[in-house]
């Protein structure tokens, strides 16, 4: 496996700005700073732990969390969408948090944003969530599958798992991060993309969604979003 950081040079298209590019199995894949993965030979933009509805799920359980979260994704996605202008779209697994965060404004919202983008070939590989929250509106027009997803020299599966000499995985799941740590206990931890030996496990796409779960294997190379920058990590703790 072979990875080097972004080429910044004006050859770029406009949307690779901030980016950093990996090349893995003699492919350039480009981790982007809308916490997506764009593989430009497949045509394809990777996201995972979308957790539609999340917010909703807590407002439901009484618990007081911001309005709008799910809405500011959307918009975030749809960035990543025009910026590659990619035709497909694969989810990672977690699409839906809980079945009881998929209400009406949920709903209407997506339904929006979908019908703003009718051509986007759309699957989903089920997530754990997605087991028990079931699968979104037909009318959404999102193929559902359990996977994993053969990508050419790519897997796509939700949890991680070891790659092969046949397959490297793409994956979700654990929400890595990467905790930058300064003087005076000063701390600051952010989504990040972790590209390994044999997988790469793409942030959690949802804005509402923690960290933490995410286990430093030796290898494994961070590349932190800060802001609209995706940026190689050194020295730091991983999540």
């Amino acid at each position: 496996m072979d990875a080097e950081s972004v080429d910044r040079s004006p050859r770029l298209p406009p949307a690779m700005a901030g980016a950093s590019r990996v090349v893995i199995r003699e492919t350039p894949l480009f981790c982007l700073p809308q916490r997506a993965l764009w593989i430009p030979s497949l045509d394809a933009l990777l996201v995972a732990d979308l957790h539609w509805g999340k917010a909703a799920t807590f407002r439901a359980a009484q618990i007081p969390v911001p309005m709008g979260t799910t809405t500011a994704d959307l918009q975030r996605l749809t960035i990543a969408l025009h910026g590659t202008a990619a035709s497909r779209l694969i989810i990672l697994g977690d699409l839906l948090h809980a079945a009881t965060g998929w209400h009406a404004s949920t709903e209407a919202a997506v339904a929006q944003w979908r019908d703003r983008h009718p051509l986007l070939d759309i699957t989903l590989v089920r997530g754990n969530h997605d087991q028990r929250a079931g699968d979104p509106p037909s009318t959404l027009g999102i193929q559902c599958i359990d996977g994993p997803i053969n990508l050419g020299p790519f897997l796509g599966m939700h949890e991680p798992a070891p790659g092969s000499d046949d397959h490297y995985v793409l994956c979700g799941h654990v929400h890595p991060s990467a905790s930058l740590r300064g003087r005076g206990r000063q701390s600051l931890r952010l989504p990040a993309f972790v590209v390994g030996a044999s997988r790469v496990i793409l942030p959690a796409f949802s804005s509402f969604t923690g960290t933490g779960m995410y286990q430093y294997e030796t290898g494994d190379r961070l590349y932190a979003i800060a802001g609209d920058e995706v940026v190689p990590v050194r020295g730091s703790e991983a999540r």
